[in-house]
């Protein structure tokens, strides 16, 4: 029999009361003293509306590089991790499980791409897998984008793997659950993954096997420091959504390939994604963001993020432009997820483009997935669990409605959420007719889950 949404599933001994996750986000909440009190607005109220599993968004494993987006929330200092345990407590409390995810961003990092946090620094470090691949010395030299990259030595690539082991241990001491890898959307993993970036010749370098390597020594690091009773959970990428001139990037066909490699090394969940081998719409698909962009309040943030009146105006005028071939497309890693799910024994996890509850039941009942996840609908809808899972015995929500029909996220896709981050804003809805449904739905009662009967909240 085919599980349900609300059914309990374990990922490696860990228990987990249903099948429904927040996938990770950036949260933007820094590093400092209130760094615990934002992320416990941002995360707890997915825990409290019933999702079973709390995916924390990207944490860089290094302090000082690494950083994809500015207030990123770094995992280096263990006695600042430490200080996170209300957070966790908090998560634990509601009865949900939650993972630290860790990354870099190797050559996507903000010494790329932001130009304030350049100037800021008088020697800004790029770690790169190898040298900038051809299309992106065209960007460097056109001034679209800036690269002073250092080749990782092999010594140096043991060392980033050791930080992720470390940064591991600081989590699980914490109180995390488990991790989870960045292994896509351009950042370092990616990148010794990828043919278009890596050019290696040592032994992180070379075929499919060799470029899996970088990851393997990352699970290795992992277990020495936490044990074999932690679950690892990693992204698996297929760059199927490149453009049309980059010839040597992962197929779905290398996905698989490097999905049982991971599952034979020991990962204990996997999570398949379809991206581009550069930070692009593909990462979010959906519509153009024109609120974000126009908004007045973000035009500094962009200038000191770009540099300059027009070079923000030439990345909106790009974004737009890319926004027209990728396209808003339901549950668009679907079929990528099918074919590891036949291919592994472990559970595969499905994110991006996941917005009605029917979705998510043919992907669990067709076998597609073991768990589904949402993104971007959280930042319009912080307790949406609520409206797509089912109280054992109750057919109805809180405001009195059938759960039989087809709950769906109220997020519009726009994308206005995300552009802002790059200059520090949080991740939240900014789209008036998102924001009046939400409201809606809030004095209806539809974001009232049992648990909040309970406690007469």
């Amino acid at each position: 029999m085919a599980p349900a949404l609300e059914d309990p599933i374990s990922i490696a001994g860990l228990d987990v009361p249903n099948r429904l996750y927040r996938a990770p986000l950036l949260e933007c909440a820094g590093e400092g003293p209130d760094a615990v009190d934002v992320l416990r607005e941002e995360l707890e109220p997915a825990a409290a509306s019933g999702v079973g599993l709390v995916c924390q968004g990207a944490s860089p494993v290094r302090e000082d590089t690494g950083h994809v987006a500015p207030n990123m929330t770094s995992f280096a200092d263990r006695e600042f991790v430490r200080g996170l345990r209300p957070l966790t407590d908090a998560i634990h409390d509601h009865g949900a499980r939650i993972l630290a995810q860790l990354d870099h961003g190797g050559i996507r990092s903000l010494e790329t791409w932001h130009a304030a946090y350049r100037e800021e620094r008088s020697a800004p470090e790029q770690l790169a897998v190898s040298p900038p691949p051809t299309p992106l010395k065209l960007l460097d030299a056109a001034g679209v984008l800036s690269y002073d990259a250092r080749v990782l030595s092999t010594e140096e690539v043991y060392e980033l793997a050791a930080d992720f082991g470390r940064c591991a241990e600081h989590a699980v001491a914490a109180g995390y659950d488990g991790v989870h890898i960045a292994g896509a959307n351009m950042g370092i993993v990616q990148q010794f993954l990828s043919p278009f970036y890596n050019a290696r010749d040592d032994e992180f370098g070379g075929s499919l096997g060799e470029r899996v390597r970088f990851l393997e020594v990352v699970h290795e690091e992992i277990r020495e420091r936490v044990g074999d009773d932690v679950p690892v959970v990693t992204k698996v990428p297929a760059e199927t959504a490149s453009p049309p001139f980059v010839r040597s990037r992962l197929s779905v066909a290398d996905g698989v390939r490097i999905a049982r490699r991971l599952e034979a090394v020991g990962f204990d969940a996997l999570v398949p994604v379809e991206v581009s081998v550069f930070w692009d719409m593909s990462l979010i698909r959906g519509e153009y963001p024109e609120r974000a962009w126009s908004d007045a309040q973000f035009r500094e943030g962009y200038r000191e993020a770009f540099g300059g009146r027009i070079r923000p105006r030439l990345v909106a005028l790009a974004h737009r432009l890319h926004a027209r071939s990728q396209s808003f497309d339901p549950a668009w890693n679907d079929s990528f997820c099918a074919r590891v799910k036949e291919a592994v024994s472990v559970p595969v996890l499905a994110e991006g483009g996941i917005r009605r509850r029917t979705q998510m039941d043919r992907l669990l009942a067709t076998g597609r997935c073991d768990m589904v996840g949402m993104g971007r609908p959280f930042y319009a809808e912080p307790r949406i669990a609520a409206r797509f899972l089912r109280p054992e015995g109750d057919e109805t929500d809180a405001a009195g409605r059938s759960r039989e029909g087809d709950a769906e996220a109220t997020c519009e896709n726009c994308n206005n959420c995300t552009v802002p981050q790059v200059t520090g804003a949080p991740g939240v809805c900014r789209t008036p007719s998102v924001l009046k449904e939400t409201g809606k739905l809030r004095k209806e009662g539809a974001y009232e889950s049992a648990e909040t009967d309970d406690r007469g909240a």
